[in-house]
């Protein structure tokens, strides 16, 4: 009789497993050592201070990442707070110093919600797949989370882009960004 016991897996050793993945989607998202380096123990301090609002058996990975991600989106929200000024002549404009211009919200709003759209409207197994490569999955880790071959999630993931590219074509061509649509 085996009376080996499995033991749950610390919150810290889950911590420490996952801090490479962190520290290179900080990277991709700063650019710069530093930042991402401050932008990871960021993430560590929240995930410590709210590891009591993480359900176990879910993906630890992914409640990291949007812990991640967050951290990175208000950072730079306040960096740009922090670079606005008000000039105090006859005509007050708010300038964000960096480009001189300002978004236009309503139109983020616009693209935002064709976008949520576009990837509902896809079928499951093209969303799912597409996604979890949004959400910084490695191509082998779709794999093995889906149970499919790896070949399997880079053609849903190509699929799944080329029907957004086609769904948002009127995006691309203002922004710049489109390819062939043919590819």
């Amino acid at each position: 009789m085996n009376t080996a016991q499995i033991l749950p897996v610390s919150f810290d050793y889950m911590l420490q497993k996952e801090m490479s993945a962190m520290k290179g989607l900080a990277m991709q998202l700063t650019k710069n050592s530093d930042d991402a380096d401050d932008l990871v123990q960021e993430t560590i301090l929240k995930a410590l201070r709210y590891q009591g609002k993480f359900s176990e058996g879910t993906n630890f990975k992914g409640w990291l990442f949007t812990i991640l991600k967050n951290s990175f989106i208000n950072n730079y929200r306040r960096m740009v707070k922090r670079n606005t000024f008000l000039d105090a002549t006859d005509n007050t404009f708010f300038l964000d110093i960096p480009s001189h211009r300002t978004e236009n919200q309503a139109e983020l709003k616009f693209i935002r919600k064709d976008l949520e759209e576009a990837i509902t409207a896809l079928p499951t197994e093209l969303k799912v797949t597409f996604m979890l490569n949004v959400e910084g999955f490695k191509y082998h880790e779709i794999a093995e989370e889906l149970n499919i071959p790896i070949g399997t999630v880079k053609t849903r993931i190509f699929v799944a882009r080329r029907i957004l590219r086609k769904k948002l074509y009127v995006y691309g061509e203002e922004y710049g960004f489109n390819k062939s649509i043919n590819e």
